[in-house]
């Protein structure tokens, strides 16, 4: 399995616009907030790993 490692850009709405952290990439991932951990914000550091998404501490 691999792992992904994400920062959340922005918030709009229901969604939130991820930017890949672990490799060199302007793209942002817009991915529904109902996907991700609760209590989110711009800023926040999250791991993508087995179909999840973790907050990263």
């Amino acid at each position: 399995m691999q792992t992904f490692f994400y920062i959340v850009d922005s918030i709009e709405g229901d969604y939130a616009n991820l930017k890949r952290t672990d490799i060199e990439s302007d793209e942002l991932k817009l991915v529904a907030l109902a996907l991700l951990p609760p209590n989110i914000t711009e800023g926040c550091t999250l791991k993508y790993e087995m179909m999840q998404y973790f907050m990263e501490q």
